[in-house]
């Protein structure tokens, strides 16, 4: 079995995007308010949205449940990494293990079967990413390093939960939708709590950059739940951790930060592996 390649291009758009938002969260002066504005806003968007759409059956409710949960922590956790880190060294640590933790687990928990291209792709694209860090590991501060490791387990963790439901839903975009509007009563919540006041100023002064955020990562989260519809769980979502040689170029491009001749490298062998899932 081999990924198609309509879905290899559109999750690979889809990466692009999920970079795209994560670097407008990592320019942004205030990282957690960054992240609830656009949680905000990507809610409010979904909420005109839903109206159109049939809802999830009823089989992927509990999943739903699972996943805003997690997202939360998901969203919080990203904060915290990105005030202690340089973009373009914990978002490597983030989402390079994080495929193959959903490859290992999916073997025993899941039905997909991998046939040893994917499971080439999915180890060659991991190790691409994490080229930087496991060459130069001194680079990244420790507590970002830790926070990242534990964000990494908590994305395999509701791709694992995404992929599921999405499929037990009968509609991708449906439950795609209901995620972001379940997320943010919890996100808010917290950010009130925390910063109070601040939440509602920051908001109205950042809104045009994150509504933009927003619709990346709503289309972005899409097109993977989609696509893990229609494939192997653990082979879309190594697909779509691509997103950090786009990371990489951004953060490189647009926020100063070095590149360098080892994410080049990595890059080649993300390449390689990408390759290797066609095969």
């Amino acid at each position: 079995m081999t990924l198609p390649s309509h879905i290899v291009l559109l999750v690979l758009a889809a990466a692009l995007m999920h970079a795209a938002w994560n670097a407008i969260v990592k320019s942004s002066t205030d990282k957690l308010l960054d992240t609830v504005t656009l949680s905000i806003v990507a809610a409010l968007i979904c909420l005109v949205i839903l109206p159109f759409l049939p809802a999830p059956a009823r089989a992927s409710w509990p999943w739903l449940a699972a996943s805003a949960l997690l997202h939360v922590f998901y969203f919080l956790t990203l904060a915290g990494t990105y005030r202690r880190g340089d973009l373009s060294h914990v978002y490597p640590l983030m989402r390079g293990t994080a495929p193959l933790l959903v490859a290992l687990i999916g073997v025993v928990l899941l039905d997909d079967r991998l046939s040893a291209g994917m499971w080439a792709g999915i180890a060659l694209i991991s190790f691409g990413i994490l080229v930087p860090v496991l060459w130069r590991p001194a680079a990244v501060p420790g507590k970002a390093t830790l926070i990242a490791l534990g964000n990494a387990i908590i994305i395999a963790s509701y791709t694992l939960i995404d992929g599921n439901g999405t499929r037990a839903a009968g509609n991708a975009l449906s439950y795609c939708l209901w995620i972001f509007v379940l997320d943010v009563v919890p996100i808010a919540l917290v950010a009130w709590a925390i910063r109070r006041r601040a939440v509602w100023e920051y908001a109205i002064r950042r809104w045009k950059p994150c509504t933009a955020g927003a619709v990346c990562t709503l289309a972005s989260y899409g097109i993977v739940l989609w696509a893990m519809t229609q494939a192997p769980i653990a082979a879309v979502a190594a697909l779509r951790e691509t997103s950090v040689i786009f990371a990489a170029v951004i953060g490189s491009v647009l926020l100063k930060e070095q590149m360098g001749g080892l994410r080049i490298a990595g890059a080649a062998v993300v390449a390689c592996g990408i390759a290797a899932l066609r095969l």
